[in-house]
């Protein structure tokens, strides 16, 4: 679907982190819908390099872009001479940065604030000099335990990389009052769908339940999973939610949600009748209660009002969507 008239054409869009989740569903949306744009990503892929948690310093993977016909750059933006190059060899219209540290389990404080807070002071300038509209990650996260609805100003992060992300918010607040372009910050709330499934453990709980199901195990829920609600968003309002950003009524920080808390029991439930299965759910005391959201439900008014961003998939709606590509991504990536 189509979310903006525009054409496009002659434009210069960036997408960093193009390898990734949200970043390649966005280089697929110009592919599909704006043919005459120029799209170039930006990612630094997966290596075995990891964090001191274990996991992936990188989650962005080849196979995510496969199909894709536009121009990958293979790099960091850490790298000051490769942001450099950017300046010096293109003219963007637009940049989408969605390259980050995006594991909240990471302890590496300094890694993440470099990585999701500095290079992104480095992009500002570079999108400033372009006269590039920004349109970057933000993150649910900047809220930590803040109670429902979260909505901005009411910010309380737990952990470096909600922090991290705050800073990024607090930085772009203070860019725009004397900028030339605008900026617009979009926090996501808990997102499922397509091309996720490299992002490994932190992958989504509709795809993680979903292969157990499709593995004949019983769903493994938290006690009281009816009653642990999250604001779970289809990646196809996210897309739709950064095409809008791109020309915003005015710049700003937005959630990007539903406006709906729904349970992990409910994903199961909707998840069993999608897969035509009737497995038995086994419960077990979650280990994380003290540190551990039970409510989010994002605020959308200003979303809706500013960017004109209206989401269209309900949970149901959803998962009926992705059903198909959870049983591929079973049958070609987790069977083998």
């Amino acid at each position: 679907m189509r979310y903006i008239d525009d054409d496009l054409k002659e434009k210069t869009i960036l997408i960093t982190g193009g390898a990734g989740f949200i970043g390649s569903n966005l280089a697929f949306y110009f592919q599909d819908n704006h043919p005459d744009a120029k799209v170039v990503i930006l990612d630094s892929f997966r290596s075995k390099e990891t964090l001191s948690n274990g996991n992936l310093k990188s989650f962005g993977h080849f196979k995510n872009l496969i199909g894709f016909l536009g121009e990958i750059i293979s790099g960091d933006i850490n790298d000051k001479e490769l942001l450099k190059d950017l300046e010096k060899n293109y003219k963007f219209d637009y940049i989408f940065h969605e390259a980050a540290i995006s594991d909240t389990t990471a302890l590496e404080q300094d890694l993440m604030i470099r990585t999701n807070v500095n290079a992104y002071h480095d992009l500002l300038l570079l999108a400033q000099k372009h006269g590039a509209n920004m349109i970057y990650a933000s993150s649910a996260a900047t809220y930590g335990n803040a109670p429902s609805p979260q909505r901005v100003g009411r910010e309380a992060p737990q952990n470096v990389y909600g922090f991290s992300k705050l800073c990024m918010d607090n930085l772009s607040n203070k860019y725009v009052k004397n900028s030339n372009i605008s900026i617009v910050g979009l926090r996501y709330f808990n997102v499922y769908g397509a091309r996720e499934f490299f992002k490994n453990s932190t992958a989504s709980m509709v795809l993680q339940f979903g292969h157990q199901i499709l593995s004949g195990k019983n769903p493994r829920l938290f006690e009281d999973s009816d009653k642990i609600l999250r604001d779970f968003v289809y990646v196809e309002d996210v897309i739709a939610a950064n095409i809008k950003a791109m020309n915003p009524k005015e710049s700003g920080v937005f959630n990007v949600g539903t406006g709906k808390a729904r349970s992990f029991q409910d994903i199961v439930d909707i998840l069993q009748r999608e897969l035509g299965t009737n497995l038995e759910c086994e419960y077990i005391a979650n280990p994380f209660i003290g540190s551990y959201q039970f409510h989010t439900e994002a605020d959308i008014a200003s979303t809706k009002e500013t960017l004109g961003y209206e989401p269209r998939f309900e949970m149901e709606d959803g998962i009926k969507e992705y059903v198909n590509e959870i049983k591929r991504i079973y049958n070609q990536e987790v069977k083998k």
